[in-house]
Parts: C-alpha cells; sequence; structure tokens
C-alpha cells in the first residue's frame, strides 16, 4: 500500500493529473483526456545512452537498447533531439564485428525464457562439442562478454565466451533452477546492471 502511494504521490509530483475516490468502488486515476508528462532529457543524456549502446554493441539485448533509444528520441521535443543529434556526431565508436545475430538472439530468448540452450562450441584450445547449457548470468569482462550457465555435459557451472558460440537454439527444457549464488563470487570490479542508483 505505502509503495502504491509513494509512485502515485510522484506522478502526482510530476504534474500528472491523478484523481481519487475513497470507499467501495473507489480507486485511483488519471483524470480523463489526460496523459502522462513526455519524457525530458537533456541532450547530454540523450547521447550518453547513444553512446553506452554504441560502445557495447554486443552485450546481452543491445537491439532491444537501440530500439528503445530510438522511441525515447522519437517523443524528445525537436529542439532536445537536433542538438542531442548533432552532439552524437561528436562521438566516434569503433565498429567492430559481432556474434551472429541467430546466436545471440537464441541466448538471450534462453536467459529470459530459462530454457536450456544447445549450442555449438569452440574451445579455446579448437576443440568443438555440442552443449546443453542452463543459463545463470551474463558476464562482461576485459571487453569480451560471457554466458554463464549450467553445462549438462560437464555438469558444472562454465563460462562460454559468446564470441566462441558458433550455433545455438533454445529448447523446450525448462531450466532446473541453478541461481547466480551457484556461480561464485564476482570480481571486487564487478557489479549487476541497475537501471536505477542504489
Amino acid at each position: 500500500m505505502r509503495t502504491i502511494k509513494r509512485d502515485l504521490d510522484a506522478l502526482e509530483n510530476s504534474g500528472a493529473p491523478i484523481w481519487s475516490r475513497p470507499g467501495p468502488g473507489g480507486g485511483y486515476g488519471l483524470a480523463a483526456g489526460a496523459s502522462l508528462p513526455p519524457v525530458t532529457l537533456s541532450p547530454a543524456q540523450a547521447v550518453a545512452l547513444m553512446a553506452a549502446v554504441s560502445a557495447a554493441h554486443d552485450a546481452p539485448y543491445a537491439d532491444l537498447a537501440a530500439a528503445g533509444i530510438r522511441k525515447i528520441m522519437d517523443v524528445l521535443d525537436p529542439r532536445t533531439r537536433a542538438q542531442a543529434n548533432e552532439l552524437a556526431h561528436r562521438i566516434w565508436v569503433d565498429a567492430l564485428p559481432s556474434s551472429s545475430r541467430a546466436v545471440r538472439s537464441a541466448v538471450e530468448e534462453a536467459m529470459v525464457e530459462q530454457r536450456v540452450l544447445r549450442i555449438r562450441y569452440t574451445s579455446r584450445d579448437g576443440t568443438t562439442t555440442t552443449r546443453d547449457v542452463e543459463p545463470v548470468l551474463f558476464a562482461s569482462t576485459s571487453g569480451r562478454w560471457y554466458l554463464v550457465g549450467w553445462c549438462r555435459l560437464r555438469d558444472a557451472m562454465r563460462w562460454f565466451a559468446a564470441s566462441r558460440i558458433e550455433r545455438a537454439s533454445v529448447t523446450k527444457i525448462a531450466c532446473s533452477g541453478h541461481t547466480v549464488d551457484e556461480v561464485g563470487e564476482p570480481p571486487p570490479n564487478a557489479r549487476p546492471v541497475h537501471g536505477w542508483s542504489e
């Protein structure tokens, strides 16, 4: 209840016209004909989002992040959008080759759906195997992305370099519930991705 009231206060403080009606059949709502306020970002904030996604083009869900940024840019006021586009032309990012879109899509889907992923994987020594993996987390270290998951072939938690996954397909088999805690302690400089500060 407190969370709902806090969220309603935040909406009201942002200028949204909220109504409330006490008693049975009552509740809260947005006044008829009203809409939520538009996204307000500075040109630098918009470009920061563009730069982050461009620099991490091989990150999990990077395509979805780029689509989200396009939506944000579409709702910015024309002056802010023009300033952001001008600033964006002043930032260059290496266009490194990325892994196969089909492989990335399968890996991302398996993580979201928590389904076993069948991969064709070539290890550092050149050995190629087909493995069933239960995805647990994505990790980025030293500029490389890894899929960390329970390898059913090795019966252990393993780190798979995303760049060495040659093929991937999502099975219909549900993961058995391995958790991030089983991966072990993250390095001291590692942290989960958050959309807000803690």
